[in-house]
């Protein structure tokens, strides 16, 4: 049988690095840091751990209803009734009563800018499956499963306090980043710095993310509080062409998650610059191919790689390329078949697939008969121990 192994190729992949970076010492308890354009984890402190996300599990719901509208089963004209249950929440709200029809885009606007834990009620209940609040968290972790976030539990429409409502760092910075780009429609709600609704809460009208009149390319997401949860904010910001999200939790004071979410946000823009790393359709590499027309078939990507780098670095990244092998012919042109690990100084590993860059046939009798022939012979000048 053919014995399969695992080759490594190392290769000078780009010019952009060979000094590290400056990392960021956050003081948050956890924090997550992404450039959006080239998926590059800038930062991931205690980035997978299930924490208790106050007010930011909120944009679960909000990406719940976005795709209520999307799909035609809300309207942003729809009044929505104000249930006991939506009423008896306290903290943040937009204070509703039961006699309040509210528009479904009042209602967001409320959960954006206002933080409403009521309004959240008033959504979830007219999405849930069974109606209920309850049954609306349900189907939230449900959702939140198939969408790759798989540390995050929901059993509340707007994080109240409860042990086994959890989300990481991570999963709120995916779901971030997929509010942005699957509803850019509803996206500059994020940014409305404030919402008076009908004037009942004069004291409640201003957006909580402190960085949106920072000057800084800040235009969302959300900010969250509970004791248990400390403060916390879901960012985002865009300068030029590069956006960055960011997660943050566990800081002590308002103030102190301000100051740490501007740190972070210059940090990622004035620190990191984009560099190439691979082109589409260009070449990086070759690997063995077994009864094959062609005894080896090019590697390339799928498409552009681009990574962050730091300015400072120097002209060199050092990757590695990594695939089962020999890979036995037939081979399709975009075959999947191998893969490309590299990692800047300082920052996190990527990896990245590879992909056959042309078709090879399956070899006739004779070039089966050959290859055969080379393997007994490799075989009886390694002896017993080379077998594979």
């Amino acid at each position: 049988m053919l014995g399969l192994f695992r080759l490594i190729s190392v290769l000078i992949l780009s010019s952009a690095l060979a000094s590290p970076g400056q990392a960021f010492d956050t003081s948050a308890k956890s924090a997550f840091v992404m450039d959006v354009g080239t998926g590059t984890v800038l930062l991931a402190k205690n980035a997978d751990e299930p924490l208790p996300p106050a007010s930011m599990s909120k944009l679960m719901t909000l990406y719940v209803a976005f795709e209520a509208l999307r799909d035609g089963r809300l309207s942003l004209s729809e009044t929505l009734s104000v249930s006991e249950q939506a009423m008896s929440y306290g903290g943040s709200t937009m204070f509703l009563d039961t006699t309040d029809k509210v528009t479904v885009e009042d209602l967001l606007r409320g959960i954006i800018v206002l933080s409403g834990n009521d309004a959240c009620v008033v959504i979830a209940e007219a999405l849930s499956p069974d109606g209920t609040e309850a049954g609306f968290a349900r189907f939230m972790t449900q959702r939140a499963q198939k969408m790759g976030m798989t540390n995050s539990t929901f059993t509340n429409s707007n994080g109240w306090p409860n042990a086994d409502h959890k989300m990481s760092m991570r999963d709120l910075a995916l779901l971030a980043r997929r509010i942005i780009e699957d509803f850019p429609e509803y996206y500059p709600m994020f940014a409305e710095t404030e919402f008076a609704f009908d004037g009942r809460a004069p004291k409640n009208t201003q957006n909580r993310n402190p960085l949106l009149k920072a000057g800084i390319g800040a235009d969302g997401l959300k900010t969250g509080h509970t004791q248990a949860a400390g403060y916390g904010l879901v960012g985002s910001a865009k300068q030029g062409d590069r956006r960055v999200i960011f997660v943050i939790s566990g800081m002590d004071s308002a103030a102190r998650r301000a100051e740490e979410s501007a740190n972070l946000v210059n940090w990622a823009f004035r620190q990191f610059s984009e560099a190439n790393v691979a082109q589409a359709g260009t070449e990086i590499a070759r690997a063995n191919v077994w009864m094959g027309v062609q005894s080896s078939v090019g590697l390339t990507t799928a498409e552009d790689i681009r990574t962050l780098v730091p300015v400072l670095g120097g002209n060199e990244i050092n990757g590695e390329v990594v695939y089962t092998g020999p890979v036995r012919a037939p081979i399709s042109k975009g075959d999947e078949i191998a893969e490309l690990i590299f990692a800047p100084e300082g920052l996190p590993e990527m990896r990245v697939p590879l992909v056959a860059a042309n078709d090879v046939a399956k070899g006739g009798f004779n070039i089966r008969l050959k290859t055969v022939a080379q393997l007994l012979l490799t075989r009886l000048q390694q002896g017993p121990e080379g077998a594979l």
